[in-house]
């Protein structure tokens, strides 16, 4: 159990750093990225997001026992808004916040990283095998999210933005720490019973993270092709 740990560890840590690597993180966290890149990365995050709920119940179903499904369960009851602490759906959460920005998710299209990202983590969710599922979840979603946001929040602060502004990635950064240990220690259970699980956990982890980044580069492209056909019309 404690080789099995030990590589989730060392997987998370490497993952962090080779997400934080991006040229879209590194602006964020300069306070070089303007406020028009960040809408756009606001909207895109928003339609990915908005998948999350079904990406924990399309996983829950292929997990190995009652215990498991529970403790996704609870996820899934916070991002509701089923608990009692937290009683505001993360979505409406995310939507007040594009309210903020003059943004809304209807009609918005997902730029092919966006659809690309979406495309990976439903495959492996839906997979069979809760290893897949679990490895997408934890090391490619959960593990990564309080440094993206925190790198997303310093972007925002740079821009002029108050911390209620950015309620949700706030909310975030102080919560998916204990969404992922509490996937960890599934995924721990089931590689101490099936060794060779690790390299599946392992391999979605990868995919997911190589997904992400092509994630920020579309953002990115994006946004250089919008300033460069408003340059060419004025």
């Amino acid at each position: 159990m404690d080789f099995q740990v030990a590589c989730l560890k060392a997987a998370k840590a490497s993952f962090i750093e080779r997400i934080r690597s991006h040229s879209f993180l590194g602006r964020c966290r300069r306070g070089e990225v303007c406020l028009g890149e960040l809408k756009l990365y606001l909207e895109q995050q928003g339609i990915y997001g908005q998948y999350f709920t079904r990406y924990l119940c399309a996983m829950m179903a292929n997990l190995p026992s009652n215990e498991a499904v529970m403790t996704l369960a609870e996820n899934l009851f916070e991002e509701l808004g089923l608990v009692p602490n937290r009683p505001k759906p993360h979505h409406l959460i995310y939507r007040e916040m594009l309210e903020r920005y003059s943004l809304a998710l209807d009609g918005t299209q997902g730029l092919p990283g966006t659809r690309h990202l979406i495309e990976t983590m439903f495959n492996h969710c839906r997979n069979l095998n809760p290893a897949y599922g679990l490895g997408a979840l934890c090391l490619g979603a959960e593990s990564l999210v309080p440094a993206i946001y925190g790198d997303i929040i310093a972007g925002f602060m740079a821009q002029g933005a108050h911390a209620r502004d950015v309620e949700f990635f706030q909310l975030h950064v102080g919560c998916d720490d204990g969404h992922a240990e509490a996937l960890r220690d599934i995924m721990v259970e089931i590689a101490s019973r099936e060794p060779e699980q690790i390299g599946r956990m392992l391999q979605a982890g990868r995919e997911l993270v190589a997904a992400r980044l092509e994630f920020f580069s579309s953002i990115e492209a994006a946004y250089s092709q919008r300033a460069q056909d408003e340059l060419t019309t004025v």
